[in-house]
């Protein structure tokens, strides 16, 4: 028997009315999960341990069977696992955004607003030579900057400490003063970036293209260096992660399992999907693996996005360019294999970032084949009465432990 988690970043949603009052789950035409639904097990799961913040981080890390309120120490040091930072136990890593801030003229710096947290889902090429000109002024032997993906960067501060930050995805549309690191030295790196980056050449060229500039760093997600238990000596499973995000490939780092890197995979709606699920298939029908992570984070970056369209659009990326090419390929190879759909999170379109609300999972087995009438959505998934209230341990109803 192989398994697959197929985790659909922050695809669960709250009604919206332009879509009748149906969420993006229920509205997106999804004829391979519609199909799953009748032969899977559906319900709702708690990912978010009650008292801890709704990120990604500790919600990945609860679908992995790693209890966040044992396991987590911070969001940028797993991120710092997967770029290779060599972090130190007196290290404190934190997330380098480059962020969009409004360009008005002749107002203060903590009155301006963030428009983007991803500025225009930037590439990783174009953030590199950005965060380049911010090294070149502001690194020194307490403050290391390091490349990430895309607008997702990360900065090492040697003996730090944590401080409380807030996620800039958590704040758009708004004023920026209050939200500003209450450390000084933080502060003043942030004001400082902007007045690097405002007028880069590179940032010019991306407002003549109608593009948003990539203006400002904005840092969050402090912690300290992580410690994961070894995920094969767990679950007696080898497990391989496919992923564009670095915050997974760090997980995966630190659970000692192998990461894939799939050309074209960018964390964006456009990314390459088929590749992704190929890649899995592949691990699984030909390397020897036991267990893929299959993560896509387009649903969660269009919800923070507020655009419903392309929510929608990327949950039927989801359906017909994961899923059913993991099917496909994993029956055309005579492979058994149990499969569990899920997000990791709700990013809903009318607060644009994450909630701690629960979120519907469904589970397939190849082999033993169930019988409901509930689609896998939200709203029905609470009407099956199966919950499971502690996020961490769904992987082991998966893999059918005890």
């Amino acid at each position: 028997m192989k398994y697959v988690i197929v985790l659909g970043d922050g695809m669960a949603d709250q009604p919206i009315g332009e879509l009748g009052d149906k969420t993006p789950l229920e509205y997106a035409k999804t004829p391979v999960l519609d199909e799953l639904s009748a032969v899977s097990e559906i319900g709702m799961v708690h990912t978010i341990p009650d008292g801890m913040n709704p990120g990604s981080d500790t919600a990945n890390l609860s679908v992995m069977g790693y209890d966040p309120k044992i396991f987590y120490s911070g969001r940028s040091p797993l991120e710092a696992l997967s770029i290779g930072v060599p972090m130190l136990d007196t290290d404190i890593a934190l997330r380098c955004n480059i962020v969009t801030l409004s360009e008005e003229e002749g107002i203060p710096f903590e009155e301006r607003t963030i428009i983007d947290h991803s500025s225009g889902e930037i590439s990783t090429e174009d953030c590199a030579v950005l965060l380049e000109a911010v090294k070149q002024e502001l690194q020194n032997e307490v403050y290391k900057f390091y490349v990430g993906t895309s607008y997702r960067h990360c900065l090492i501060w040697d003996k730090g400490h944590v401080v409380e930050l807030t996620p800039p995805h958590d704040v758009l549309g708004q004023k920026i003063g209050q939200y500003l690191p209450g450390d000084q030295a933080l502060y003043d790196m942030m004001k400082r970036s902007y007045d690097i980056l405002v007028h880069h050449p590179l940032n010019e060229e991306r407002k003549k293209q109608g593009l948003n500039p990539a203006n400002c760093c904005w840092f969050w997600g402090a912690g300290t260096k992580p410690l994961l238990k070894n995920f094969e000596e767990i679950h007696h499973k080898k497990g391989v992660m496919i992923s564009a995000v670095d915050l997974l490939k760090g997980i995966a780092v630190g659970a000692g399992m192998d990461n894939i890197s799939v050309e074209g995979a960018n964390g964006g709606l456009n990314t390459n999907y088929e590749g992704k699920a190929e890649a899995a298939v592949k691990a699984l029908a030909q390397d020897g693996y036991d267990f893929a992570y299959i993560h896509v984070e387009a649903p969660d970056e269009m919800g923070h996005q507020g655009s419903v369209e392309r929510k929608v659009k990327a949950i039927e990326n989801l359906d017909s360019r994961v899923i059913k090419v993991v099917c496909d390929g994993l029956e055309a190879a005579g492979v058994d294999f149990r499969m569990l759909v899920l997000p990791d999170h709700p990013t809903p379109i009318c607060v644009r970032t994450h909630t701690s609300d629960n979120v519907p999972y469904l589970l397939y087995d190849s082999t033993g084949k169930c019988r409901q009438t509930a689609h896998y959505n939200e709203r029905e998934a609470q009407t099956t009465g199966k919950f499971v209230a502690k996020g961490h341990e769904l992987i082991s109803h998966l893999f059918e432990e005890a």
